[in-house]
């Protein structure tokens, strides 16, 4: 415990200095200050957001919710999706190999590059952006599952069968533990997915949402507004990732022990 707040310490100090060192150079003119505002300038555009909002009357909270709102349908949508899908392809080898080319030039494609089309074939609403992040989530999520299930240590697998296990049981028992560590990876990398997704998705057809608040603050040259947005994504994504480990560590606390094993 306390080389973690020791740890904690030295991180909060070297924040600390950094910060104080940008504050400095911009007031003493090494920094022009609408392309890299202060500190200070950026705790004053968290409170205008706060209270009176950006634009007039859409404060960060509300814009908060409503990215959150956006990337949790198209990421619980494509975990829904992806999860069933994986482990039956990462089952069927003959399956693996049909498929394999069809996910790898479909994550390959960049999501954002399907904007256009998205919004010719479902408008500029709200199902644009939820099927966006969805589409970018879906195959990064897809991947990693099979990619668990394919891995699995075939050891295991001839060791279970040795004690009688087979079909559905020998899958629910031994081949979903086992690649439950690629699944939850995979998880966290499609919520990096969904976050970035989202940040271009806002910036069509909507004020609110914090991809929005960054379009508008960069129309209107208000850079500490722009970093305000991005600091609250970036902390959003962390929470949530943090949230997903903790439900890794609870699901599996075997790997956490084999972490420690290895180091």
């Amino acid at each position: 415990m306390n080389a973690r707040l020791a740890r904690a310490a030295s991180s909060l100090a070297v924040i600390a200095v950094l910060l104080a060192a940008w504050e400095l150079a911009v007031g003493y003119g090494l920094l022009k200050a609408y392309q890299f505002p202060p500190p200070s300038k950026i705790a004053r555009g968290f409170v205008e957001l706060s209270l009176t909002g950006f634009p007039t009357g859409v404060s960060l909270w509300t814009h908060t919710g409503v990215t959150i709102w956006r990337v949790l349908q198209g990421y619980v949508a494509a975990i829904l999706l992806a999860v069933p899908l994986g482990l039956l392809i990462g089952a069927l080898p003959v399956l693996d190999k049909l498929s394999a080319p069809l996910i790898v030039f479909c994550r390959s494609v960049a999501t954002l590059s399907l904007l256009p089309l998205v919004i010719v074939w479902f408008g500029a609403g709200e199902l644009t952006k939820v099927v966006l992040i969805g589409y970018g989530c879906f195959w990064t999520m897809l991947s990693n599952v099979i990619a668990g299930v394919r891995y699995v240590d075939p050891v295991l697998v001839r060791a279970a069968r040795s004690c009688g296990l087979q079909g559905p049981e020998l899958y629910r028992e031994i081949v979903l533990p086992a690649a439950l560590p690629r699944i939850f990876a995979g998880a966290r990398m499609a919520l990096g997915v969904g976050f970035m997704v989202i940040v271009g998705a806002e910036m069509i057809g909507t004020i609110q949402g914090l991809g929005a608040l960054i379009m508008e603050a960069r129309t209107f040259y208000r850079s500490e507004i722009t970093i305000v947005g991005m600091l609250v994504i970036g902390l959003l994504g962390f929470l949530i990732s943090s949230g997903l480990a903790g439900l890794e560590r609870l699901l599996m606390p075997w790997a956490g022990n084999l972490d420690q094993v290895r180091r």
